[in-house]
C-alpha cells in the first residue's frame, strides 16, 4: 500500500473511531509498525492527528468546546492528582487567582488550612470556596452560560485591580509550537491577563490536551509551569525543552 493511501485510510479510520491502536493499523494496513508510526509522525506534523499512548487520537475541532458539566466528568481521577498536587505548591500569606476551569475545580478540595485570598472568574467555583470559609473575590462581568466563566471588557477591567502570588489556569490545547489555547478569544484574554498579573503561573491539564490546538491562543509555553500526569516519555521530552513540566505520579 502506498503511503498517500495508508494516510487516507489512517484518518477515514480516526473519523469512525477517534481512537486508533497502532497494532490495528499494522493490521489493516497489513505493514510494519516502524512504518505506522512514522505515518503517524507525519500526520502529527500536518496537524491532521495527534499521537496518545499506543495509537493517535482525532484532534479536536478549534472551535469545539465541551460544557463545564461535561468537562467536569471526564478524566475525573488524572484531575484530582494533579489538583492535588497544584494545592500543595500554596504558601500562607499568598493571593491567588483561580480560572474557571474543571481542574481548577477539582483543586478547591485540596487547598491549604492557611491564610490566603482567591479570586476567581469560575461562577462553579464559589460555593465550594465558601463553603470552606476561604476569602474569596469574583471578578465581574458577562457570565458565560455553557462554561460558567464570568468574561469580556467588565472581567478585564475588575481583574486589572489585582495581583497574584500564583494562578492556576486551564487551557483546551497544549501544544509544542503554538502555546496555550481556547475556543473562546474572549476567555483567552481574561487567561492572558490573570498570567501576567501572576508571579507564577500553573497550568492544570491531563494528557487529553497535549498536542490539541484551539481557536484562540492565552500564551505561549513559557509563561506557565504545567502540572499533568501520564504522559509518554516522547511527549515528555518535547515539553520538557519548551517550559517547566511537572508530571504527577501516583
Amino acid at each position: 500500500m502506498l503511503t498517500p493511501e495508508r494516510h487516507r485510510l489512517i484518518l477515514q479510520l480516526l473519523k469512525e473511531r477517534n481512537i486508533v491502536k497502532i497494532q490495528e493499523l499494522v493490521d489493516v494496513t497489513n505493514t510494519s509498525e516502524s512504518t505506522i508510526r512514522r505515518d503517524l509522525t507525519q500526520l502529527e506534523e500536518g496537524k491532521f492527528l495527534k499521537r496518545v499512548h499506543g495509537g493517535a487520537a482525532r484532534l479536536q475541532g478549534k472551535l469545539q468546546e465541551p460544557s463545564m458539566d461535561e468537562k467536569s466528568s471526564k478524566n475525573l481521577q488524572e484531575k484530582r492528582k494533579i489538583a492535588q498536587y497544584a494545592a500543595s505548591l500554596i504558601e500562607e500569606g499568598d493571593c491567588i487567582y483561580l480560572d474557571a476551569g474543571s481542574s481548577v475545580l477539582e483543586l478547591i478540595e485540596f487547598l491549604p488550612k492557611k491564610n490566603i485570598v482567591v479570586v476567581t472568574n469560575g461562577l462553579m467555583h464559589l460555593k465550594p470556596l465558601l463553603d470552606r470559609k476561604i476569602e474569596t473575590y469574583l471578578v465581574g462581568g458577562y457570565a458565560k452560560p455553557k462554561t460558567n466563566a464570568i468574561i469580556g471588557r467588565g472581567a478585564m477591567l475588575s481583574l486589572e485591580n489585582y495581583r497574584f502570588d500564583k494562578c492556576f489556569m486551564g487551557v483546551n490545547g497544549i501544544h509544542h509550537e503554538f502555546g496555550y489555547t481556547t475556543p473562546d478569544q474572549e476567555e483567552a484574554m481574561i487567561k492572558h491577563l490573570a498570567i501576567s498579573l501572576s508571579r507564577e503561573a500553573f497550568v492544570l491539564a491531563d494528557e487529553t490536551k497535549f498536542s490539541e490546538i484551539a481557536f484562540a491562543k492565552i500564551a505561549d509555553l513559557n509563561k506557565a509551569t504545567i502540572i499533568t500526569s501520564g504522559l509518554d516519555k516522547e511527549t515528555e521530552n518535547l515539553y520538557f525543552s519548551k517550559t517547566s513540566i511537572k508530571v504527577v505520579t501516583t
